[in-house]
């Protein structure tokens, strides 16, 4: 009989297949079967955490939110200023992308598989979405810059735009072009 701690680890074992195997071959093209296989556990195992492969994408897109949101805070809590904050988030995506293995942004590439916007995975990429451009809102109101939702949305086309473009040409110094712009914005803004 299984102790809740084989179920936990399971459960986690699980998560971490379905991770490498979707950054890997994309979430379409990779079966239960494959992720169960994978993680060293049976189909009916799977099926005993995840009820469904819907099911499983979207644990997989939630607990890589719970890291991302842990390593946003540790990343604020590295820098001094609310202005120095918001481009420290630069940093931060510069570092996932190449920990990534260039695949690119999971929530993006989810959103390229799943476009019915009322799918529970492409409503797991936005709340990971708007939680991002929540940090963003966070910091810009703290740092008193003017216009804070027009700064936010166009710093925030600044990080998608360099984690896309980083991904697709393997190559992350976008990422200090658009830490520079965003520097540009911010100064505007805190002159303003």
């Amino acid at each position: 009989m299984p102790t809740p701690r084989d179920f936990s680890a399971n459960h986690q074992r699980l998560i971490d297949a379905a991770s490498a195997l979707f950054f890997r071959d994309g979430i379409n093209a990779t079966g239960i079967a494959a992720v169960a296989e994978f993680a060293g556990v049976s189909k009916m195992t799977l099926y005993a955490h995840f009820a469904s492969k819907d099911e499983l994408i979207v644990a997989f897109l939630d607990k890589r939110n719970e890291r991302w949101d842990a390593a946003v805070q540790q990343t604020l809590a590295s820098n001094e200023s609310p202005a120095a904050q918001l481009l420290g988030l630069f940093d931060l995506h510069q570092q996932w992308l190449r920990e990534g293995g260039w695949r690119g942004c999971p929530y993006v590439n989810s959103a390229a598989e799943f476009p019915d916007r009322t799918h529970p995975v492409r409503l797991a990429v936005d709340r990971h979405k708007r939680g991002v451009k929540r940090h963003l809102l966070d910091l810009a109101e703290a740092a008193g810059l003017s216009n804070p939702q027009t700064l936010v949305r166009r710093i925030f086309m600044l990080l998608e735009g360099a984690f896309l473009t980083g991904a697709l040409e393997n190559d992350d110094s976008v990422f200090l072009i658009a830490k520079d712009l965003a520097a540009e914005l911010i100064t505007a803004a805190q002159s303003a």
